[in-house]
Protein backbone atom coordinates (compact mmCIF):
# COMPACT_ATOMS: atom_id res chain seq x y z
CA UNK A 1 0.00 0.00 0.00
CA UNK A 2 1.70 3.29 -1.48
CA UNK A 3 1.66 6.06 1.54
CA UNK A 4 2.89 9.43 1.14
CA UNK A 5 2.70 11.40 4.90
CA UNK A 6 3.28 14.82 5.21
CA UNK A 7 4.48 16.71 8.18
CA UNK A 8 6.61 19.89 9.16
CA UNK A 9 3.78 22.44 8.28
CA UNK A 10 2.48 25.41 10.88
CA UNK A 11 2.06 29.00 11.60
CA UNK A 12 4.98 31.44 11.04
CA UNK A 13 5.51 34.92 10.65
CA UNK A 14 6.59 36.39 7.03
CA UNK A 15 10.17 36.19 6.94
CA UNK A 16 10.18 32.63 8.83
CA UNK A 17 11.56 29.25 7.66
CA UNK A 18 9.86 25.88 7.62
CA UNK A 19 11.03 22.36 6.25
CA UNK A 20 8.28 19.75 5.28
CA UNK A 21 8.79 16.40 5.12
CA UNK A 22 7.18 13.57 2.74
CA UNK A 23 7.68 10.14 4.56
CA UNK A 24 6.76 7.82 1.68
CA UNK A 25 6.42 3.87 1.21
CA UNK A 26 4.67 0.98 -0.99
CA UNK A 27 6.74 1.97 -4.19
CA UNK A 28 10.31 2.73 -5.22
CA UNK A 29 10.97 5.98 -4.36
CA UNK A 30 14.51 6.15 -5.39
CA UNK A 31 13.08 5.75 -9.32
CA UNK A 32 10.37 7.96 -9.06
CA UNK A 33 9.91 11.29 -10.09
CA UNK A 34 9.01 13.35 -6.54
CA UNK A 35 7.68 16.53 -6.14
CA UNK A 36 5.88 19.86 -3.72
CA UNK A 37 2.57 20.79 -4.77
CA UNK A 38 0.54 23.47 -3.40
CA UNK A 39 -3.14 24.83 -3.13
CA UNK A 40 -4.42 28.09 -1.50
CA UNK A 41 -7.97 28.75 -1.03
CA UNK A 42 -9.72 29.72 -4.40
CA UNK A 43 -6.86 29.16 -6.49
CA UNK A 44 -6.21 26.50 -9.05
CA UNK A 45 -2.91 23.87 -7.63
CA UNK A 46 0.31 24.77 -8.52
CA UNK A 47 3.71 23.18 -8.82
CA UNK A 48 6.29 24.35 -6.13
CA UNK A 49 9.38 22.58 -6.87
CA UNK A 50 10.56 19.03 -8.31
CA UNK A 51 13.25 16.27 -8.43
CA UNK A 52 13.59 13.27 -10.98
CA UNK A 53 15.60 10.01 -10.11
CA UNK A 54 18.68 11.61 -10.87
CA UNK A 55 18.68 14.58 -8.74
CA UNK A 56 17.69 17.16 -11.34
CA UNK A 57 15.94 19.72 -9.30
CA UNK A 58 12.84 22.44 -10.41
CA UNK A 59 11.18 25.17 -9.08
CA UNK A 60 8.34 27.35 -9.26
CA UNK A 61 9.57 31.27 -10.23
CA UNK A 62 7.43 32.37 -6.89
CA UNK A 63 9.91 30.46 -4.59
CA UNK A 64 13.12 30.11 -6.85
CA UNK A 65 16.39 31.21 -4.64
CA UNK A 66 13.90 30.57 -1.07
CA UNK A 67 13.13 26.94 -1.27
CA UNK A 68 15.04 24.05 -1.82
CA UNK A 69 13.76 20.46 -2.69
CA UNK A 70 16.06 17.17 -1.82
CA UNK A 71 15.49 13.59 -0.92
CA UNK A 72 16.88 11.38 1.34
CA UNK A 73 16.57 7.64 -0.65
CA UNK A 74 17.24 5.27 2.03
CA UNK A 75 15.37 6.69 3.90
CA UNK A 76 12.34 7.19 1.78
CA UNK A 77 11.76 10.78 2.64
CA UNK A 78 11.52 13.71 0.34
CA UNK A 79 12.10 17.69 1.95
CA UNK A 80 11.03 21.16 1.31
CA UNK A 81 13.05 23.57 2.95
CA UNK A 82 11.54 27.17 2.85
CA UNK A 83 13.08 30.22 3.89
CA UNK A 84 11.91 33.68 3.92
CA UNK A 85 8.57 32.83 3.67
CA UNK A 86 5.91 35.33 2.08
CA UNK A 87 1.95 35.29 3.23
CA UNK A 88 1.37 34.74 -0.63
CA UNK A 89 3.42 30.94 0.69
CA UNK A 90 0.04 30.21 2.75
CA UNK A 91 -1.57 26.98 1.22
CA UNK A 92 -2.27 23.52 1.27
CA UNK A 93 1.22 22.11 0.42
CA UNK A 94 1.35 17.92 -0.56
CA UNK A 95 4.03 15.77 -1.55
CA UNK A 96 3.45 13.98 -4.70
CA UNK A 97 5.22 10.88 -6.58
CA UNK A 98 5.01 9.48 -10.14
CA UNK A 99 7.42 6.91 -12.27
CA UNK A 100 7.84 10.14 -14.77
CA UNK A 101 7.99 13.70 -14.60
CA UNK A 102 5.81 15.55 -16.73
CA UNK A 103 8.25 18.88 -18.14
CA UNK A 104 6.53 21.86 -19.40
CA UNK A 105 9.77 23.96 -20.49
CA UNK A 106 12.22 23.70 -17.91
CA UNK A 107 9.70 22.94 -15.12
CA UNK A 108 9.30 19.22 -14.30
CA UNK A 109 6.84 17.85 -11.99
CA UNK A 110 5.26 14.78 -10.96
CA UNK A 111 2.43 13.73 -12.28
CA UNK A 112 -0.65 13.14 -9.11
CA UNK A 113 -3.05 11.41 -11.88
CA UNK A 114 -0.63 8.85 -12.88
CA UNK A 115 0.86 8.83 -9.50
CA UNK A 116 0.35 9.50 -5.78
CA UNK A 117 -0.77 12.25 -3.70
CA UNK A 118 -0.20 12.85 0.07
CA UNK A 119 -3.62 14.11 1.71
CA UNK A 120 -0.86 17.39 2.48
CA UNK A 121 0.36 19.67 5.31
CA UNK A 122 -1.05 23.68 5.49
CA UNK A 123 1.30 26.37 5.70
CA UNK A 124 0.14 29.92 7.08
CA UNK A 125 2.13 32.85 6.70
CA UNK A 126 1.25 35.98 8.52
CA UNK A 127 2.53 39.06 7.86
Amino acid sequence: QVQLVESGGGAVQAGGSLRLSCASSGYTFSGYCMGWFRQAPGKEREGVAGIDSAGFTTYADSVKGRFTISKNNPKNTLFLEMNSLKPEDTAMYNCAASPACHCSGLYCYPEPDFGFLGQGTQVTVSS
